[in-house]
């Protein structure tokens, strides 16, 4: 489909894919078995300016949105979800400064960031606190001109790569919901450490660690917002990321959608290619048209955003929740195309499916978002 896009828009697109054939592609099977975080590629994002494309122009950056984030997400993803998170993951640690940060925080921290020589990292998981991020037991108390944090986050992306934390923590545990506030930490503060780096099935070129905070002490100016805001700076951030998430799913099906379609053209049965066949020409067909209405939802929810509506928690969870399921189905649909090549480790269609089924579970499972869903519905309707 023409999505009428920028010439500035179709160039992230090709610097993406350029980045993503000539950088990823050599290395995303090597990186997959071995679980190396993907440096190169990160210095070669940094060097063709994707990293700041949500940033503005202002603190280095691009000066785009949402939309300009996705558009390079997905492209990375069509090779590897699992490298292209680290620009993902990242962009998911800077919405609360976005979105929260003072001036003097934009100024310090933002910068580096967009010029892509600062790693970062979201610490609001915990080992009980998943689904239910309130249940976290993570602390914040003033000590000195500061306060001081103890606790450890879990399943933690870019985790010991990161430069810059931003971290959740109850400051009154007593408040409930209003009593969690928000925190930027820096690597190497004193009583900051890493726990257990995490073998995970999927997305193995991007770590996931514990943070591990003990008597961790932080200046005052590195608080995010006023102090028992933590919860809205997490939903609004979370609203504002979803999409990307949404980006790296839908990456990952259009790359398995290719692969598929290529297969089918090269594999000779009875004769004949199988895309001759119309059982697989049915399944290349509702692939397809999954992953064109996952697209459509994106990029709508992307420009809503970026428009400055006000109101798109609805629309965020159900890009999330759309393309990521479509994710998950293009991908084992891609595999039965291919039979048993798909399901060996010589071709990337495995990889795939095991990339794709995180996109269902962080940053709010499906299940979640379709709590999210059905609650502004219901709202939607009362204030009707």
């Amino acid at each position: 489909m023409n999505w009428f896009l920028s010439e500035e828009q179709r160039m992230i697109i090709e610097t993406a894919r350029e980045i993503a054939q000539k950088k990823m592609l050599p290395v995303r099977e090597r990186y997959d078995h071995e679980g190396v975080f993907p440096w190169d590629v990160v210095e070669a994002m940094a060097a063709a300016d994707l990293c700041g494309l949500y940033i503005p122009e202002r603190y280095g950056g691009f000066g785009g949105g949402v939309f300009e984030l996705c558009l390079a997400v997905e492209e990375l993803s069509k090779v590897c979800g699992g490298i292209a998170l680290a620009m993902a993951a990242t962009a998911l640690a800077t919405f609360p400064l976005l979105l929260f940060g003072s001036e003097e925080q934009k100024q310090k921290y933002l910068p580096g960031i967009a010029a892509g020589t600062t790693i970062a990292a979201f610490g609001l998981t915990e080992a009980n606190a998943g689904s239910d991020a309130l249940g976290m037991k993570t602390t914040a108390v003033p000590g000195g001109d500061g306060w001081v944090l103890n606790g450890t986050k879990q399943w933690i992306t870019n985790g010991e790569n990161a430069q810059l934390y931003t971290v959740f923590a109850k400051t009154n545990p007593a408040k409930g919901a209003r009593g969690i506030s928000a925190f930027i930490v820096e690597k190497g503060t004193p009583g900051f450490s890493f726990g257990k780096h995490e073998d995970k099935m999927g997305i193995r070129a991007s770590s996931t660690t514990e943070l591990v905070f003990q008597e961790c002490r932080i200046p005052r100016t590195n608080a995010l917002g006023r102090e028992g805001m933590g919860s809205v700076i997490a939903i609004n951030t979370l609203n504002y990321s979803r999409p990307g998430v949404g980006a790296q799913a839908l990456g990952i099906a259009a790359g398995a959608l290719d692969d598929a379609v290529a297969y089918s053209r090269q594999r000779v049965q009875f004769g004949e290619p199988i895309s001759a066949f119309q059982a697989i020409q049915h399944l290349l067909a509702d692939m397809a048209t999954e992953v064109e209405a996952a697209r459509a939802l994106l990029y709508a929810t992307a420009k809503t955003i970026d428009a400055g509506e006000k109101r798109f928690a609805k629309e965020s969870a159900m890009t999330k929740l759309k393309c990521s399921d479509v994710a998950m189905k293009v991908t084992v649909d891609a595999l039965q195309v291919m039979g048993g090549y798909g399901y060996m480790r010589d071709y990337p269609m495995e990889k795939r499916m095991r990339d794709a089924k995180i996109t269902q579970i962080y940053e709010g499972t499906n299940q979640i978002q379709r709590n999210e869903i059905a609650l502004q519905l219901i709202k939607g309707a009362a204030a009707a």
